[in-house]
């Protein structure tokens, strides 16, 4: 077990104050940490006017950036598999042939919500790729490894929601019911304590994917 919490910077809310901001891959490490009941320390960051000491730990000025063994790691694959790693127990590992299962869902959906053409295919690639997700979970659920949660549920549980949010508010789209299967998972997963304690503000997501759209 970690005694000293592991700290870790994720971006601010941008819509109340001292609130977890709306970065998927952050909420992927809490996730993590959650998951293995790890204690950890938020430092949060204001994106749009980062402070030095922030450069000092992430030259790129990105988050998550996490500190284990006194290293400060960046990018949530990175840290995600440390983690694992230095705390195997309860293990979080989905098998490789499993790892890649819904891999493309966030591309297809940020394709999608960027589109202004409503011909332009975005839409049928989204649904091909939520579709054959929700055929793999009906015969392998009710997680993409079986009965228990892993690592590649943690990691696209956070993008899910974010595609439900952003495509609700900006396309007026929901994932529609000859999927029931996905949307159960989606259930599943958004309801997790882990989930329900690292969910970003509905606002923040809203805002976040704003200059995707209108840039």
């Amino acid at each position: 077990m970690a005694s000293t919490p592991i700290e870790v910077c994720a971006k601010t809310s941008v819509t109340l104050p001292n609130r977890l901001g709306d970065c998927p891959f952050t909420q992927r490490v809490l996730l993590t940490l959650e998951e293995k009941h790890l204690p950890y320390d938020l430092k949060l960051v204001d994106l749009s006017n980062k402070p030095d000491w922030f450069f000092s730990i992430s030259p790129e000025g990105k988050v998550p950036v996490a500190k284990l063994d006194d290293k400060w790691i960046a990018d949530s694959d990175v840290i995600t598999q440390t983690v694992e790693q230095k705390y195997p127990d309860p293990s979080l590992v989905t098998p490789p042939e499993k790892a890649s299962v819904g891999s493309k869902i966030f591309s297809t959906f940020i394709g999608f919500l960027k589109s202004k053409d409503p011909n332009d295919g975005t839409e049928q690639a989204l649904l091909n790729e939520l579709s054959a997700f929700n055929d793999y979970i009906k015969d392998n659920g009710p997680f993409i490894n079986g009965k228990d949660v892993s690592a590649a549920d943690l990691s696209l549980g956070p993008k899910l929601y974010h595609l439900e949010i952003a495509l609700g508010h900006y396309k007026k789209w929901s994932v529609p019911d000859s999927l029931p299967h996905l949307k159960t998972y989606m259930k599943t997963v958004f309801s997790l304590d882990s989930f329900v304690k690292t969910t970003p503000l509905t606002e923040d997501i809203i805002e976040g994917w704003r200059p995707k759209v209108e840039g």
